[in-house]
C-alpha cells in the first residue's frame, strides 16, 4: 500500500498542464530499466529503491516485480542496458573494417560514450557479477568479447596475442573511465571518501600551491586519446611477439 504522497493526482497533473501519470502506459522491462538508468542519472545510485523506481513510474513497488524479481537482478538489467548501448552506436563497428587499430579505437570511444551519458550508473559495469567469472568489465558481455577475440583473430592476432590484448584493453578503459566518472558525481564507494568542496591547506606544500591550477584542468579527453594510442602500441607489440612464436 502506498502513501498519499506516492500518487499522483491524475487529475490535477492534467490541470497543471503536465503529462499524465505513467501507470497509464504499459510496464514492461526496458521501460523499467530504462526508468531506473534516468533515475540513477539524476538521483544518483544510493538513493535508488523499487519503491522510489515504482513511485518515478506512477506505480505500486509490487508491480514492478512482474518484470524484475527484485534490486539485484534490476541493475544486472541495467548493466545489461549500458553495455547494449553500445551496439546502438553507429560509430562502434563488430567486426575490423579498417585495420584492428581503427576497430579497437572505435570500441574504446563507445564505451567512454556510455561512461559519459550515464557517469554514476558507468560503476555498475564493474562492480556487477559478470556473466561468466573470466570476463572483465566493461566489455563483459559475451557478444562482446566473442566480437573483440575475433575481430583482432581476423587480423593476425593468434590466440594468446587475443587474449593478451583483451586483458590489456579492459584494464585500461576501467581504470581511465572510473577515475573519470570519478570526477563526474559518480559514487565509487570505498574509493569515494573526499568531501566535495574542501581546499586542504597548501602551507607547506609550495609546489602543489604553485601547480594547483594546472592539476586541476579537465585534461581526460587528451589523456585518453594518449593512453589509447600507447595501448594501441602495446598490443601491436603483442601481436608481432605472438606471430614470431
Amino acid at each position: 500500500m502506498t502513501s498519499g504522497d506516492d500518487v499522483k493526482d491524475a487529475d490535477a497533473a492534467l490541470v497543471n498542464g503536465e503529462a499524465p501519470p505513467s501507470r497509464h502506459v504499459p510496464l514492461d522491462r526496458g521501460r523499467i530499466l530504462d526508468a531506473a538508468i534516468s533515475y540513477i542519472d539524476e538521483q544518483g545510485l544510493a538513493g535508488l529503491t523499487m519503491r522510489r523506481l515504482g513511485q518515478a513510474l506512477g506505480v505500486e513497488a509490487m508491480a514492478l516485480y512482474r518484470y524484475v524479481a527484485g534490486k539485484e537482478e534490476l541493475l544486472d538489467g541495467v548493466v545489461d542496458r549500458l553495455v547494449a548501448g553500445m551496439q546502438a552506436d553507429a560509430q562502434v563497428l563488430d567486426r575490423p573494417s579498417d585495420g584492428w587499430q581503427d576497430f579497437v579505437q572505435r570500441l574504446a570511444h563507445g564505451v567512454r560514450r556510455v561512461a559519459l551519458a550515464h557517469p554514476k550508473a558507468f560503476p555498475l559495469v564493474a562492480s556487477r557479477p559478470p556473466e561468466a567469472p573470466w570476463l572483465r568489465p566493461p566489455l563483459r558481455s559475451l557478444e562482446w568479447v566473442e566480437a573483440f577475440l575475433a575481430g583482432l583473430e581476423s587480423e593476425g592476432f593468434s590466440d594468446e596475442a587475443a587474449v593478451a590484448a583483451y586483458r590489456a584493453f579492459t584494464s585500461f578503459l576501467l581504470g581511465h573511465l572510473l577515475l573519470e566518472v570519478s570526477t563526474l558525481g559518480a559514487d565509487l564507494g570505498p574509493l569515494d571518501v573526499m568531501e566535495e568542496s574542501v581546499e586542504p591547506g597548501l602551507e607547506d606544500f609550495p609546489m602543489v600551491s604553485r601547480l594547483r591550477r594546472q592539476l586541476a584542468e579537465d585534461k581526460a579527453a587528451v589523456e585518453f586519446e594518449e593512453a589509447l594510442e600507447e595501448l594501441l602500441n602495446r598490443m601491436a607489440l603483442v601481436r608481432q611477439e605472438g606471430n614470431a612464436g
